[in-house]
């Protein structure tokens, strides 16, 4: 491999780790200053790729091991590569100088060696890889310049990153390099397999640069008489007897009784002499089971089984499996609601293959109603809901559940006030709660206890400054429920006391009016100094509160008493001298938005987003500036913007974060309106949910989601960002989204009612908020509720007026839309149940096929506005830019299109001729053209 070098290498013998004996090249003139020492391998031929790791194995000796080491002694080698058409190299060309060779990386080694013995030194082995590019010449050579080390080159290995071939989605991709650059994605077209026809087009795979495939674009599905066999690779021709009469996954059928086929590969089946199919037949004679028959069911308290027998009808079919409708009747409002994803189903609820379940976690002295529904494999394809046996129970009294989170209140000395919410499920009125408390060094059987009446109590005559374990428990007239997870708190030391009481008595003093005596100004300042954040009050107000029941808990920075240990807790520092600003890309509230690159030491130099606080800032927006960064240090997911560290001990002051390629997700979609596919678009939809799901896990609450706020990358992953900082716009603030309301600013076309209304922020006000996110996806960045104000939006919503379907957005997605926006918050959907929900059509594509029917009503006028009315418009032009769709003006004129007579008879293929090209643009327009004809033979209906 190494062919070339100078003198001062040499190729030696020495021992590994292990004592095996192995060749190296080494070198080690540490006493002699100035060294300039090179190796070079022999040509290495390109084969096609653009990027090129190297992986190397050597040994450092240490510094300090050797005896009178000159200052010039180093620890650390370069690599070098140079472009070559040919083996042209000789010993002095290139040059042995960093020009024309190009630097790939100063190369430091994680474990030196010291040690020697008689046989030699014992090296310890160090593997490094660095990649570079792009290269496009034939070839190259690595060269490795030692400047002053005692190292061992031991291994080289070379080598490029490449997708092997594969099958997926119905089509078959071929091997492909991955990209010039680390990031890069490089597209390949799939070819249907044998027998199989796309569905959609393109069909693409993306081959990323550590040679993964990723971003599945467009499927094949095997056609009629095919069915998918050996993991959806091969379409297989159906077998004699069976038949498949469309495209798609689904299997090939059995003939109905007394038919069959003529060949393999059927599309249909003939009957046998003798016997005759009418024309309104179906093909696949077998039918839907009947209802399951002899429900039994045994309550205790609050568990519930049920047992029964299989239909007496089967449909023809031996694969009947049963699902579990559960509904609960004891809300009082007459009618029954879906049980939550609270109650547990043991094996499960779908797709049962036994006669029996075990019910859990049903409400005490609650109504329920089950339904249980026999399938079989034909049930899909049937237009009527599944036969099914009901029953009718009423659960018992039981305890209540566990207690979920405590939090502090204040805290002394000598005393802790706490608070926790109530169980739920209290399964009945609660009597009261017990408290067991102690210290967190000593064992639980040596625990105190005190009862209360309320959800609150004050524990005195505790010990300063020690660490407590504190657990509650409900009581009902059923008994006492589980005790809750372990909460820790410390009580304050005296110090810490009086610290506190000395930094604010100026303060106190300054305020009070004059003769009041001190000790009341000292009752006064504890009182102002437990209210003295603007921010609301939060529900973790101690930083050793990190965990509940073993999961981790948002903590709201704005409860430290000093808010820089917030940060200085839950975001890394950056030296300065790390980060280094490109450009200005926008501005935020507190100054500009910079993108940049960090290079911190050990790391790979990577492309970040930079946020910047303006020169002349108060203290305070410095305190609301980082606080951003105080709560997104705290998150940890793939669907979260990722906090890389700040920069606090410099100017400006910072906030770096991951950057995101394509920006805010309004802005990308109203740029690339049209040219996804629905798949796609809920694939969005699903890693917001995602991350929404982890926050709501966090307990935080967001208060400002919108498509604004989500960020979108290279790879059309989307994630959450913009924590908080909407809550601090100031008054004067010039952004119409942020409108006052009840005493503050808050986006009202995003925001729930009972949010605006009592400042109200849950996890079910976000639910709203997302529902308004996924109208905006599907719009591609359409503005909500269009031009109405905010004011006529309050009154709309409070009307129970929705926002209608989106052009092109399948029912289901509209459903779940108006799932997020029910007006009870407790009936809105969980982000839990949002996932799986997206997750199941992502699965199941054909649930996006159906699309929700535009509204003629006259008494909706939110409903109105998803269809332009086209005798508002003068000419063709201003109706295509009111549909978004002006960039085709002169493409409809040139070819005749100039009055809506004309634009009205157009089909797809007029479409084509005019050369709109997406699908996304060609739905658009021949839907709103759909419209209009139903407009104008409206109008002209009315004139007869």
């Amino acid at each position: 491999m190494l062919s070339c070098f100078l003198p001062t290498w040499e190729e030696v013998s020495g021992y590994d780790e292990n004592m095996n004996t192995i060749r190296t090249y080494q070198v080690c003139n540490v006493f002699d200053s100035s060294q300039n020492n090179w190796v070079r391998t022999k040509y290495i031929r390109r084969h096609g790729a653009q990027r090129i790791h190297v992986q190397m194995k050597f040994s450092v000796r240490d510094c300090s091991s050797i005896p009178n080491v000159p200052g010039s002694c180093k620890e650390t080698f370069n690599l070098y590569y140079y472009e070559s058409d040919s083996d042209t190299a000789t010993k002095s060309s290139p040059s042995w100088m960093e020009n024309p060779w190009v630097k790939v990386d100063t190369i430091a080694a994680d474990e030196s060696f010291s040690q020697v013995d008689l046989g030699g030194r014992i090296m310890k082995i160090n593997s490094e890889v660095r990649g570079f590019g792009p290269v496009s010449r034939n070839g190259f050579y690595l060269a490795f310049q030692d400047y002053g080390a005692c190292m061992s080159l031991i291994a080289v290995r070379v080598y490029y990153r490449k997708c092997p071939s594969v099958i997926q989605n119905g089509a078959v991709f071929p091997e492909t390099l991955s990209g010039a650059e680390s990031t890069s994605l490089v597209a390949a077209r799939g070819v249907c397999v044998p027998n199989g026809e796309e569905v959609d087009v393109p069909i693409k795979l993306y081959c990323n640069g550590d040679g993964e495939w990723m971003v599945p674009i467009g499927r094949c599905m095997c056609k009629a008489g095919y069915e998918a066999v050996e993991n959806g690779t091969v379409c297989r021709a159906c077998v004699s007897g069976f038949f498949k009469a469309a495209q798609g996954d689904h299997k090939c059928l059995q003939c109905p009784i007394n038919s069959r086929t003529t060949s393999e590969g059927a599309t249909n089946c003939v009957c046998r002499n003798g016997y005759y199919r009418t024309d309104s037949d179906p093909s696949q004679m077998p039918s839907v089971p009947s209802a399951p028959q002899n429900v039994i069911s045994i309550v205790n308290e609050t568990s519930l089984r049920l047992e029964w027998s299989p239909p007496q009808e089967s449909g023809g079919r031996e694969d009947v499996v049963y699902n579990i409708i559960c509904k609960s009747c004891g809300s009082g409002r007459g009618g029954c609601t879906r049980c939550g994803d609270n109650v547990q189903f043991v094996p499960r609820q779908l797709g049962l293959t036994d006669t029996r379940v075990h019910i859990s976690d049903l409400l005490a002295h609650t109504q329920y109603t089950f339904e249980i529904q026999a399938v079989n494999g034909v049930s899909d394809q049937s237009p009527y809901s599944p036969q099914y046996a009901s029953v009718n129970i009423t659960t018992n009294q039981a305890a209540p559940s566990a207690v979920s989170i405590i939090h502090q209140v204040s805290r002394t000395p000598n005393s802790i006030t706490l608070s926790w919410s109530q169980p739920d499920q209290p399964n009945g009125v609660i009597l009261d709660y017990e408290l067991q408390y102690y210290e967190k060094n000593q064992a639980e059987w040596n625990s105190s206890l005190t009862r209360s009446q309320t959800n609150t109590a004050v524990i005195r005559g505790l010990k300063p400054g020690t660490i407590y374990v504190f657990q509650v428990r409900a009581r009902t007239v059923a008994g006492f429920g589980r005790f809750s997870g372990k909460m820790y708190f410390q009580t304050m030391t005296e110090e810490e006391y009086n610290s506190s009481i000395q930094e604010k008595l100026p303060l106190i003093i300054g305020s009070a009016a004059a003769g009041v005596v001190f000790i009341i100004a000292i009752t006064v300042f504890i009182i102002v100094c437990r209210r003295s954040s603007d921010r609301p009050e939060s529900e973790y107000t101690d930083k050793l509160q990190h965990y509940t029941s073993g999961m981790k808990i948002y903590i709201d920075p704005f409860t430290y008493e000093d808010p820089n240990e917030a940060v200085r807790e839950f975001a890394k520092e950056i030296e300065i001298s790390c980060v280094k600003i490109e450009q200005v890309i926008g501005a935020g509230e507190f100054g500009e938005v910079c993108s940049g690159n960090l290079r911190q030491p050990g790391k790979r130099e990577i492309l970040v987003a930079i946020k910047t606080l303006k020169v002349g800032y108060t203290e305070r927006q410095r305190r609301d500036f980082l606080s951003e960064a105080s709560i997104m240090g705290q998150f940890d997911h793939p669907n979260i913007i990722h906090l890389e560290g700040v920069v606090t001990k410099s100017s400006p002051v910072m906030i770096i974060t991951e950057f995101m390629e394509n920006g805010s997700l309004d802005s990308f979609l109203r740029q690339n309106d049209g040219q996804f596919t629905v798949i796609q678009l809920v694939g969005m939809l699903r890693g917001i949910a995602a991350g929404m799901k982890y926050l709501c896990d966090m307990n935080y609450v967001h208060r400002d989601l919108a498509a604004r706020n989500i960020l979108v990358n290279s790879n059309l992953v989307c994630k959450v960002s913009d924590f908080g900082l909407s809550r601090f716009l100031e008054d004067d603030t010039s952004d119409p989204t942020y409108t006052s309301a009840l005493g503050g600013k808050i986006p009202i076309r995003w925001t729930a009612p009972e949010a605006i209304q009592y400042r109200k922020f849950t996890s079910s006000s976000d639910c709203w908020s997302y529902g308004i996110v996924m109208w905006e996806v599907m719009s591609y960045g359409e503005r909500p509720y269009w031009d109405m104000s905010n004011q006529d939006v309050i009154n709309a919503i409070e009307q129970d007026y929705r926002l209608p379907p989106p052009m092109d957005c399948p029912s289901a997605l509209h459903q779940l839309m108006l799932d997020c926006w029910q007006k009870d918050r407790n009936n809105r959907p969980k982000f839990s149940q949002i996932v799986s929900t997206l997750d199941k059509m992502i699965r199941n594509p054909n649930s996006l096929k159906a699309m929700t029917p535009l509204s003629s009503s006259v008494h909706l006028p939110l409903l109105d506005r998803s269809t332009p009315d086209f005798s508002s418009f003068s000419t063709v032009d201003e109706w295509l830019d009111a549909i978004k769709m002006g960039q085709y003006k002169e493409n409809f004129a040139n070819e005749g299109f100039n009055s809506f007579d004309v634009v009205s008879q157009m089909t797809m293929e007029d479409i084509h001729r005019v050369g709109v090209t997406l699908a996304g643009h060609q739905k658009k327009i021949l839907n709103s053209i759909q419209s209009m004809r139903a407009q104008m033979n409206q109008i002209t209906s009315v004139e007869v």
